[in-house]
């Protein structure tokens, strides 16, 4: 008999750090205690997306939304809804700017301004139960490639729909499958990249996470398209960083499961082809996310870049013909083969086709992992989709791609999100990071964050990345210390050039990005730190300095109880000053300020 709801609680990694699966506890105990657990089944999905509200919940079939939930609130939910049938509003999703919580989770403008492909399972199967996903259509297209078509014809399928590589600079999916089909080695290897490493991306984190089956599936046909009909041995590799767990845990079942159900390993369906794939946990450096590097490590050696005038494709891990993709590339070729490419195709845009992935982060009301077709504008992302700036502060910037991505202004808001409009203004698609800024950030402090990132993370076989990121990152801390000079801008903008042109692999190549588009479109910021000694977002603590306005100052001595250093004196009710000698610039009596009397200057 089935059950008359479902209760699809997140148990991604983010709402599994809030709790989540101490409340499938609870809310399972709460059914019993009323009698509903023949009635209400919980189950635990992958991440939802919504990450800012975790932990989330939608109960099915009616699609109401819970989001925020405790332990403590369960038991009056479990009454309210699932015994008496009313639902709980104050458990609802309110948007920022609305006073009525919105009840069904496709009505959140979060959720239905987006179109999903990659993410189609998103919070409504159990990863762990390969069942559920072959009930969503799963390996169906895998039965189509095996039984109904050839190598080649599984190769045409995929140039055809335009499908691009999502972890990086784009290169067409089909190219790279039909130039490893040709390739000659004693074996062949296929590999998953989900060494995901820019700060604040979790994309491949969250597919494998939810839906690994789709990402399995996308191999083997991969697999079936570069063999040379079973002569030649392949053989696939998940490298995944060891910092992702769950993830780990979710492959490692459901590659048990399918070679169990005899998607994995010999004679797949009976088809006489064979493919093993194997799990291989990266140790975190970022420079492995390079192709070449990646194989690097996979063999055991340093994860290092080389030439590349040398194809992977022809002779990459242990020598012999390697592709690899991303997770989100192998996620979308089930999709692809299942409803063919002329579907595909008529999403995104001439020369970017279908959705990508983005982890929205930052300083944006709606933090999450969205997935929109190509061709958006950012302004739909942010605005629609995040729902704007976070205390009605004003948008100053976005930097797309990662650490070498670059950082794009209020003022190309309406720039269409694919590769080739965003490599015109200066950034890069790169794995689908996306962090919002606004008017309090500091846009020569954040080109120095990036540049110290990528300091440590190259891997210093170059000279030009490992010696000219370092003199910029040189040049922009002390600009931010005050101690810029004259031809400091014009310095950053040489270096970037030569680091750009001489790098030996992208990490270098790219490394510039945020360097060269912050002085692009925030150069009177670079100057008023250089020739003002003024960091006019009030971040840079050496040019920076606080004070108390005595005429909003009402005296409640909040200041002064968080000030570390007791640097704020004055009488109750009366204004207080702070001693500047004393201050170490550590803002605490800025955020506990409620009258707006501390000033930054």
């Amino acid at each position: 008999m089935p059950y008359r709801m479902n209760l699809m609680l997140c148990g991604g990694t983010g709402c599994a750090a809030q709790g989540s699966f101490k409340l499938k506890g609870v809310i399972e105990q709460e059914l019993k205690k009323n009698n509903l657990q023949d009635e209400i089944q919980v189950v635990m999905t992958g991440c939802n997306g919504f990450c800012a509200q975790g932990p989330l919940m939608a109960v099915q079939p009616d699609g109401i939304f819970y989001q925020m939930l405790t332990e403590k609130e369960i038991p009056y939910l479990v009454e309210e809804h699932f015994l008496k049938g009313r639902t709980v509003k104050k458990l609802m999703y309110t948007p920022p700017l609305e006073e009525k919580p919105v009840p069904k989770m496709s009505e959140i403008p979060f959720f239905n301004k987006q179109r999903l492909i990659v993410l189609k399972n998103r919070g409504l199967i159990d990863p762990e139960k390969i069942d559920e996903y072959i009930a969503r259509d799963g390996y169906k297209a895998l039965t189509k490639a095996l039984s109904k078509m050839t190598p080649d014809e599984v190769i045409k399928e995929i140039k055809d729909s335009g499908l691009r590589g999502r972890g990086g600079g784009g290169f067409p999916t089909g190219r790279k499958w039909e130039s490893a089909r040709h390739a000659n080695g004693d074996i062949k290897y296929i590999i998953c990249n989900a060494d995901e490493g820019d700060p604040g991306a979790f994309m491949d984190r969250s597919v494998l996470e939810a839906d690994p089956h789709s990402v399995i599936e996308g191999m083997i046909i991969g697999a079936y398209a570069i063999s040379n009909a079973g002569e030649m041995p392949v053989i696939g590799y998940v490298y995944v960083r060891n910092e992702y767990p769950l993830a780990i845990e979710h492959l490692t079942i459901a590659l048990k499961q399918a070679r169990e159900y005899g998607l994995v390993g010999r004679n797949i369906l009976g088809s006489g082809f064979n493919f093993s794939i194997k799990i291989n946990r990266g140790g975190g450096a970022f420079v492995a996310g390079e192709s070449s590097a990646l194989m690097s490590s996979l063999e055991g050696n340093v994860a290092e870049p080389r030439a590349k005038y040398i194809h992977t494709v022809e002779v990459g891990a242990w020598g012999m013909p390697s592709c690899l993709n991303n997770v989100e590339t192998w996620a979308n070729v089930p999709v692809i083969i299942d409803r063919g490419s002329e579907w595909f195709s008529k999403i995104g845009t001439e020369n970017s086709k279908g959705t990508k992935i983005f982890s929205l982060v930052g300083k944006i009301n709606n933090t999450g992992l969205v997935e929109v077709p190509m061709g958006i504008k950012l302004r739909e992302i942010i605005y629609d989709i995040g729902e704007g700036i976070p205390g009605g502060k004003k948008f100053k910037g976005v930097q797309t791609g990662g650490p070498s991505g670059g950082v794009i202004p209020e003022k190309l808001l309406d720039l269409p999100v694919d590769y080739d409009e965003l490599a015109k203004v200066g950034s890069i698609m790169g794995s689908g990071g996306m962090i919002v800024m606004d008017e309090n950030t500091c846009m020569v402090d954040v080109a120095k964050y990036f540049l110290n990132f990528l300091k440590e993370e190259s891997c210093g076989k170059c000279v030009p990345c490992r010696e000219g990121i370092e003199r910029m990152h040189e040049i922009l801390d002390n600009i931010t210390k005050g101690k810029g000079k004259e031809g400091d801008i014009e310095l950053l903008e040489e270096i970037s050039e030569v680091v750009i042109d001489t790098s030996l692999c992208a990490l270098g190549a790219t490394a510039p990005n945020p360097v060269l588009t912050t002085i692009k479109y925030f150069r009177d910021e670079y100057e008023a730190h250089i020739i003002d000694k003024r960091c006019p977002a009030g971040v840079c603590k050496e040019l920076i300095e606080y004070s108390i306005l005595a005429d909003k100052c009402t005296g409640c001595g909040a200041c002064a109880k968080q000030c570390p250093q007791e640097a704020i004196s004055g009488e109750k009710k009366e204004p207080h000053k702070i001693d500047k000698d004393k201050c170490i610039k550590c803002g605490a009596c800025y955020e506990v300020c409620n009258f707006e009397a501390v000033r930054i200057q």
